[in-house]
Order: C-alpha cells, then sequence, then structure tokens
C-alpha cells in the first residue's frame, strides 16, 4: 500500500515536471482577431481618403474613411489618433466604375461590373519593413437590366466591406 502512494506520487511528480519542462519551452501567442499588431505600436491614425476616380462618387471618400476607422477600433486595441500614429493609413480612390462584361447580342450587355480600387500607403513607425503601399481593387457584378442608380448603394456598402478587410488584412495578418 505505502509502495502504490509512493509510485502515484512520484508519478504525479514527473508528469507535473514534464508538463512544466513543455510550457517553458513552447510559447503560445493568443488572438481573437487573428490580428498580428506589431509590438510596441499603441496608435493608429486614418488620413482622409483622396479621391482621384474619373467619375467621383461625392460621399465615397468620407465614407471609405470613416469605414477604415470603424473596422481598426472594432478589431483592435489600438488608440485612433489625429495626425500620424504608431501606425498610418493614407488612401486614395483611383477608380469607381461600371464597365459591361456579359454582351449578349451586339452593343447590349446582360451583366455589368462595378469596380472600385484604393491605393493605400500603411506607414509602420515601431517596423519600417512592414510598411507597404498597394492598391485594391474589388467588384460587384450586376444584372444590365438594372439601373445603376438604384443599386450602387448596396453595390458600394458591399466593395467598401471587402476592401477595409482586404486592408486590414494586409496591414496585420500579414496575409
Amino acid at each position: 500500500m505505502l509502495i502504490r502512494m509512493v509510485v502515484r506520487r512520484s508519478h504525479r511528480l514527473l508528469m507535473t515536471g514534464v508538463i512544466m519542462l513543455c510550457s517553458a519551452c513552447f510559447s503560445v501567442k493568443i488572438s481573437t482577431t487573428g490580428a498580428s499588431i506589431p509590438s510596441g505600436a499603441r496608435t493608429v491614425s486614418v488620413q482622409y481618403f483622396e479621391n482621384r476616380a474619373a467619375y467621383v462618387e461625392a460621399a465615397l471618400a468620407q465614407q471609405m474613411t470613416d469605414a477604415l476607422k470603424d473596422y481598426i477600433q472594432g478589431n483592435s486595441s489600438l488608440i485612433m489618433v489625429s495626425g500620424s500614429g504608431d501606425l498610418d493609413f493614407e488612401g486614395t480612390i483611383l477608380a469607381y466604375d461600371t464597365k459591361p462584361t456579359a454582351v449578349v447580342s451586339g452593343d447590349l450587355a446582360s451583366k455589368n461590373r462595378f469596380t472600385i480600387t484604393v491605393r493605400i500607403r500603411y506607414t509602420c513607425s515601431v517596423d519600417p519593413d512592414q510598411s507597404f503601399e498597394q492598391s485594391f481593387s474589388r467588384y460587384q457584378d450586376y444584372d444590365s437590366s438594372q439601373d445603376f442608380e438604384n443599386v450602387k448603394a448596396a453595390l458600394t456598402e458591399d466593395i467598401q466591406k471587402l476592401l477595409i478587410e482586404d486592408i486590414y488584412n494586409k496591414a496585420f495578418v500579414n496575409w
């Protein structure tokens, strides 16, 4: 009986030692958002998007700026500042256009493609190697029987969400 108790205790001590040794050898980084924000970065800034598209949708620049700010604040613990933060985003809207994609007969199209393209300059002052300048483009196809003015608000919102996710992922998820 005494021998069994000693064996059990030594077995428990051995298992505890193995667990402690393993936990000391490996580190696990836990993130609830999947974001990999550079260590040392506490603040972020988003400059007002410039609209240089051939067709200028008046509210789009403000919508893109606000959407990026909201997404970053909702998905990170960074503090939004005006001016320049540890991480800084500058955006330019390059394209906001619609073109036919599926021509059925003569000059008639059955589908149109609505595209928004933005160029982002991301500056990471705490780790300059992570800085980038890149264009992001997304589109949605819609039936040509629909009037663009009637569908553009919904299409713009859908495309904008995808673009904001792409920008965030490039900056913080390192894809």
